[in-house]
């Protein structure tokens, strides 16, 4: 059983998560003033399965050439390249994102490999029910 504490730092955490990925107006009109440059990279709405997420932040670094076994993740969320280039096969589908670039993970089974010749790195923000 959950204790208000727990659910309290699960609000606390998801609303981090609101505001980091879809930002306030407030936001923009302080970057007017400041010169501060906000660029929207990713945005997706989504219906969350439980209202007791786990929201975890992972990096992961990618040596040249190496490619994951198929696999899946605790949950879905977006994933952001901080460096080199992985090429991404999910539901059929091969996508190569480079850094920079942010794509939407279903948490469904998928492949991942590092697609140039230096090694690559990619940071997960994994939305996972509470087991």
């Amino acid at each position: 059983m959950l204790n208000t504490h727990s659910i309290k730092a699960t609000k606390f955490i998801l609303a981090m998560l609101v505001i980091l990925f879809f930002g306030s107006s407030q936001s923009v009109s302080a970057q007017e003033n400041t010169g501060l440059s906000r660029t929207p990279l990713l945005e997706k709405k989504l219906a969350l399965p439980s209202p007791n997420i786990n929201a975890k932040v992972i990096r992961v670094a990618f040596p040249p050439a190496f490619k994951t076994p198929w696999h899946t993740h605790e949950g879905p969320g977006p994933r952001y390249v901080v460096k080199g280039a992985l090429k991404v096969v999910e539901h059929g589908k091969t996508a190569t994102y480079s850094a920079g670039e942010v794509f939407w993970e279903t948490g469904e089974l998928m492949s991942v490999e590092n697609a140039g010749d230096e090694a690559a790195e990619l940071i997960i923000f994994e939305l996972a029910p509470v087991k």
